[in-house]
């Protein structure tokens, strides 16, 4: 294990919001989106459950993805930085919902989009802390520009989990069988 694993779960749904806004598509584009996403990724607290709340959350993307594309570790710090600032986060260590002891920096009656904001920097402050930014990608699938999180013992992770892997394995095949 790399991370902690409130700090991997941090990353995998910080990259999995990102993705949401996929090239072609907006896979968090209604309130039933959000909905989905937040119980696909047990986030906790109070929701508002309104349009207000949905654009939030839809804002904080390019936020995450600006983090997680810069490279510069001064740039993911003062980001990071900016993002705890704004929130007010005050790390407490929590335990609830079959989860053991772990850290929460906002109280659950802050604005989901905060929390997630929060939860992000969090997991961001421990890449940068360990040193790790190389485990933050984008796919190198071709036409793909979904974030990555190797957390592979050999940091060999190139590809999402939406296919792009297979994709490349099956035209390097074909190619090979092609030139034979």
């Amino acid at each position: 294990m790399v991370f902690s694993r409130d700090t991997e779960v941090g990353l995998v749904t910080a990259a999995a919001l990102v993705n949401t806004l996929g090239a072609e598509e907006d896979r968090l584009s209604s309130l039933a989106d959000l909905d989905a996403f937040v119980a696909r990724w047990e986030f906790t607290g109070d929701r508002r459950h309104d349009d207000a709340e949905l654009q939030a959350v839809r804002a904080l993307r390019p936020v995450l993805r600006e983090l997680w594309t810069v490279g510069a570790p001064d740039a993911v710090a003062a980001g990071v930085n900016a993002l705890l600032a704004e929130a007010r986060a005050l790390p407490q260590l929590v335990r609830h919902d079959g989860w053991d002891w772990h850290l929460h920096a906002t109280p659950p009656d802050a604005p989901l989009a905060t929390r997630m904001a929060v939860e992000a920097a969090m997991a961001l402050a421990d890449v940068v802390r360990g040193g790790e930014l190389g485990r933050l990608r984008v796919c190198a699938g071709e036409d793909c520009a979904d974030l990555v999180v190797d957390l592979s013992r050999n940091r060999s992770r190139r590809y999402c989990d939406s296919g792009c892997g297979n994709r490349a394995n099956v035209a390097a095949y074909r190619a090979r069988r092609a030139a034979s």
